[in-house]
């Protein structure tokens, strides 16, 4: 019995569940920019609504409701026509300073309607797409010495870092601003933050110095670990350096005053849990064998097992 073939059809059932319910939440926004105006300012400015809706309604609501009944073009036509949707508005959004909300609804609707057009299609989400060419999983050099992974790995930070705690919060928060989206955040959120990002940085410093010395490799997928390392951070929790990176990231929204920075924390939490996560771990089962599975049975991927030697 093909055991792919069930999974196949409940993974197109969520799709089209996820169709039926943007559709009736299409027509609903729909029906709320017509009877009131803050939610038409917020979410189209001045764009002339009668003229988007003759295009949205049937593009967008119509053709996720014949997503919904299994029907793959309409599938196809609302994935595409949301993904443009969400495009054009941002640009107008960050030209017009208005209509910032709709922007965030429609570039939710582009990525949750991606997912589903794949499910859909394909009955499956194709994640391995994203360990391919530069980040295919390899392991690191064996003749290279401690010392050059660690040096390896402390340049990886540093690169890392830049780009996901300094170069993308600045850049979301300046579309924060630009459109518009900005909500007020606690007095103490900026203390707290700079608390946890140092811990969460001390966290990360450490799984990584560990990681490449004991390892023989780095945190990269295109120079992995040649050994399983159960050591330092490893010891209490699978994926130190992801809670260390997911945490820094919601430290520097809080110190920034940023929702959207934890937010896109929290989104990559998920992308990282759902896409990443499974495909490492089955390349550390087909490397390691029983050692990782034992490991990954005695201790959790998140939360810390107080008490475990």
């Amino acid at each position: 019995m093909n055991r792919e073939a069930p999974t196949a059809s409940r993974a197109q059932g969520w799709g089209r569940i996820y169709f039926a319910v943007q559709a009736v939440a299409g027509l609903a926004w729909w029906v709320g920019v017509f009877l009131s105006p803050a939610i038409r300012t917020a979410t189209l400015g001045s764009l002339d609504p009668v003229l988007v809706a003759a295009f949205d309604v049937p593009l967008f609501v119509v053709a996720s409701a014949w997503a919904a009944f299994g029907v793959r073009a309409g599938a196809m036509v609302a994935t595409s026509w949301t993904g443009l949707v969400a495009v054009a508005l941002a640009t107008y959004a960050t030209f017009s300073t208005e209509a910032g909300w709709g922007v965030l609804i429609m570039l939710a609707a582009a990525a949750c309607s991606t997912i589903a057009l794949f499910l859909v299609v394909e009955g499956r989400v194709p994640t391995e797409l994203i360990v391919r060419g530069p980040f295919a999983f390899r392991p690191a050099p064996t003749l290279r010495g401690a010392a050059a992974n660690v040096a390896a790995t402390m340049g990886q930070l540093a690169l890392f870092w830049g780009l996901f705690l300094v170069v993308l919060p600045s850049v979301i928060c300046w579309f924060e601003q630009r459109w518009a989206v900005s909500l007020a955040l606690p007095s103490t959120a900026a203390p707290a933050g700079l608390v946890v990002l140092v811990l969460a940085s001390c966290l990360g410093i450490a799984s990584a110095v560990t990681m490449s010395s004991a390892g023989g490799g780095t945190p990269l997928p295109s120079a992995m670990p040649n050994r399983l390392v159960i050591a330092g951070p490893y010891r209490w929790v699978r994926n130190p350096m992801a809670v260390a990176g997911i945490s820094q990231g919601v430290a520097v929204g809080l110190i920034l005053g940023s929702w959207l920075v934890v937010a896109y924390a929290a989104i990559g939490s998920l992308l990282w849990n759902y896409a990443v996560r499974p495909l490492e771990e089955a390349d550390l089962e087909s490397r390691f064998g029983a050692e990782f599975r034992h490991y990954r049975d005695s201790v959790r991927c998140w939360i810390p097992r107080v008490g475990r030697n």
